[in-house]
């Protein structure tokens, strides 16, 4: 059957982009979709052999330049890849979505030319991944004072402190540190990124146990015992992480929203097509019920809403004139709203949706880290009012 949401993006992208958009979703559909039960009853993180075949197929270098060996994509690009794979599994699309929009991303917009040199191919190959050290223990929506410290100790620093929750730490082979290096200057100016080796003495990686969402992707804590790492490790300005965070999180949540609204596009699809194929009284489908035809409504509504408006806001982040504010609103906006409409397509499913092989259940218990992953809504919020106040 085809996707209700298809004939939206129709509508939105240039053909080329839709043709990219259904190789990757018959990608999902073939190789993807067919064994999401298996890794999830298994307790599987992504297998490497479907890390290798998104690697084939050029999702890692999605928005890296040609010259580096990526295919010269963009935002869109990016965005068209969570919504198709992320219509099956959002632990499964996070996968090439953080290593390209929270780990080659920062250094493609950030790094020395050498920097690129070094990394960009074999990150646009999916040889190397790289992962961003942004939260800690201490540190949620409060991420530009980090708790994890660089000192400088003559031609090189020294960093010390843990990192959590950082995405495709299993896999990576450096970690981009977000630090407090400069304890006393202005809000905004107080930290460094650096380029970490994850088999650099001193480092530490252990995956995070308990979590009972994006269950098959990878997500770690990292320690830090007095690494040494050269000046050159730095990536962007020194004293200027907080620029680095915030252009890396401007277009990480345009990709959060579009997992957001893959949830909302297969929860559509599931609740419409169940809605003719359920019976009830008097040997008519559930469908006819007024309640059930409103669910069903107001989820094609948000797709069609909400993607529509995520195109723009990545137009306009491809453009260089995307505001934090619409980043945040975006995120916001399709998080809530899908959370919201994906429980009540479950209850409009009834006791099926319990069941794992119906699908429901992993897209509302995934959903909840759109909602908090990127930024917290709540501390999105704050970000979001601010053109609205009044100033004196």
């Amino acid at each position: 059957m085809p996707r209700r949401i298809d004939h939206y993006l129709a509508t939105l992208v240039p053909e080329e982009k839709l043709d990219f958009y259904a190789v990757v979703r018959d990608f999902a559909d073939e190789e993807i979709a067919p064994r999401i039960l298996k890794w999830e009853r298994e307790h599987q993180l992504v297998p490497d052999d479907a890390i290798a075949k998104m690697g084939e197929l050029g999702l890692f270098g999605l928005p890296i330049a040609e010259e580096y060996g990526g295919q010269g994509g963009d935002m869109t690009d990016l965005v068209l890849m969570g919504l198709a794979i992320g219509y099956h599994s959002q632990s499964v699309a996070i996968t090439p979505g953080a290593a390209i929009s929270l780990g080659a991303k920062p250094l493609q917009l950030c790094g020395t030319d050498a920097q690129k040199k070094a990394h960009l191919p074999d990150l646009a190959a999916g040889r190397r991944m790289f992962v961003f050290g942004l939260s800690e223990p201490g540190r949620g929506s409060d991420a530009a004072n980090p708790q994890v410290t660089a000192v400088r100790k003559g031609d090189h620093w020294v960093i010390s402190g843990e990192k959590c929750w950082s995405t495709n730490a299993h896999w990576a082979s450096h970690v981009i540190v977000h630090a407090l290096t400069a304890p006393d200057r202005p809000h905004g100016k107080r930290s460094t990124c650096f380029i970490v080796p994850m088999d650099e003495k001193g480092v530490f990686y252990q995956e995070m146990s308990g979590k009972r969402v994006w269950t098959m992707s990878s997500t770690g804590s990292i320690m830090f015992d007095e690494v040494k790492v050269p000046s050159d490790a730095i990536l962007g300005e020194e004293n200027d992480g907080f620029k680095v965070m915030v252009t890396t999180l401007n277009g990480g949540r345009l990709f959060v929203a579009s997992l957001a609204l893959a949830s909302a596009a297969f929860a559509l699809d599931k609740l419409r097509v169940y809605a003719e194929e359920r019976i009830q009284f008097d040997d008519k489908p559930i469908g006819r019920f007024q309640r059930v035809q409103d669910v069903v409504i107001d989820l094609d509504i948000l797709v069609e809403r909400n993607v529509t408006w995520l195109m723009h806001c990545c137009r306009l982040y491809d453009e260089g004139r995307l505001d934090r504010e619409q980043a945040a609103k975006v995120k916001v906006d399709s998080s809530r709203a899908a959370s919201e409409l994906v429980a009540l397509a479950m209850e409009a499913a009834g006791g099926v949706a319990c069941l794992d092989e119906f699908g429901l259940m992993r897209h509302h218990d995934d959903l909840f880290v759109t909602r908090v992953g990127e930024g917290s809504n709540f501390a999105l919020k704050d970000l979001i009012v601010r053109p609205l106040r009044l100033r004196d």
